[in-house]
């Protein structure tokens, strides 16, 4: 069977609801939603060159879709994405072959040298990735927590001085200084392609006014008045919940800043209804493990980051 690969049509809920549901098949570790798939097509700067590419069947099912850009926000010229998700119901019809051609095809002729993508550490998947000339790095743990089950560390009666917790929300009429601090704490991230966040309304657009951060069930913690740490949510608005980054600014670190708001954030999340708690780190990220670890969160998969000098010959 032949699939055809398209752009996703911006505005097509139907579209949208489609990546979602490949997502989720491919990897249900994931947070996402309809609403959150267009915010990414619509919120890219045209320097990104985003697309949503999904693979469709004859019949009109679609079976698998990738977002693929160029890493516009990193100081190293050259470098790019993709990400391929196939529905398992559906491999072996040839949609991850040709949705990686056409991500591999538009990269290039942007002038992209360098292509990273995310492969689900299993045989099948990285053998999928060799043969196409793809070379192994980095790794990554995608982890758990049974939010409505899990004996949360309490909350702490009073907190340290000078130390204050507000919710994300609260920072709606000037979210700028969370901005500066989503730039330092990024910059600091483990990865293989530096990010340097120097553009506010391109973080505005693409990250504060992504509809599935949750900005009340974020939580921001304050030293005598100025943020220093943060643990973001990100929500399906049912009962799924994810922490989209959790770190503290350098000035502050040793503290337990990290570990007191994410807490605050996880006990409101369960008290919103939210049953599942899911995050991502970096298997080097060690100090992040440890907090993850100590709420009770289970490594549910792993991911290794795989990269390709675009146009050489596998």
């Amino acid at each position: 069977m032949t699939v055809v690969i398209r752009d996703l049509r911006p505005g097509d809920l139907a579209d949208a609801e489609a990546v979602v549901r490949v997502r989720r098949a491919a990897q249900p570790f994931m947070v996402t939603t309809a609403a959150g798939v267009a915010h990414e097509l619509a919120g890219a700067p045209a320097a990104k060159c985003y697309r949503l590419l999904l693979a469709e069947t004859p019949d009109g099912r679609v079976v698998g879709t990738t977002q693929v850009g160029l890493a516009y926000d990193s100081p190293e010229p050259g470098q790019s994405f993709l990400n391929v998700y196939v529905d398992p119901a559906h491999r072996g019809l040839g949609a991850g072959s040709a949705l990686l051609r056409a991500a591999e095809e538009h990269l290039a002729a942007r002038g992209a040298v360098d292509a990273y993508a995310w492969v689900i550490d299993e045989p099948a998947h990285r053998a999928f990735a060799e043969r196409r000339g793809y070379r192994t790095g980095r790794s990554a743990h995608f982890l758990r927590l049974d939010l409505a089950a899990a004996a949360l560390p309490p909350l702490p009666r009073t907190l340290p001085a000078g130390v204050e917790l507000l919710p994300g929300s609260a920072f709606a009429a000037d979210p700028r200084p969370l901005f500066e601090a989503d730039a330092e704490v990024a910059s600091d991230e483990p990865g293989d392609v530096p990010t340097a966040l120097n553009d506010y309304q391109d973080w505005l657009d693409g990250i504060w006014h992504d509809p599935s951060l949750d900005h009340e069930l974020t939580t921001v913690a304050l030293v005598d008045g100025a943020v220093a740490a943060f643990s973001a949510a990100r929500t399906d608005g049912r009962t799924r919940y994810s922490s989209a980054m959790t770190g503290t600014l350098r000035a502050h670190r040793g503290r337990g800043l990290a570990k007191l708001a994410k807490n605050d954030s996880l006990h409101r999340a369960r008290a919103a209804g939210y049953t599942e708690a899911f995050t991502g780190n970096d298997t080097g990220n060690g100090p992040m493990l440890a907090v993850n670890d100590w709420f009770g969160y289970e490594i549910c998969a792993t991911e290794t980051r795989y990269a390709k000098k675009l146009g050489a010959t596998p």
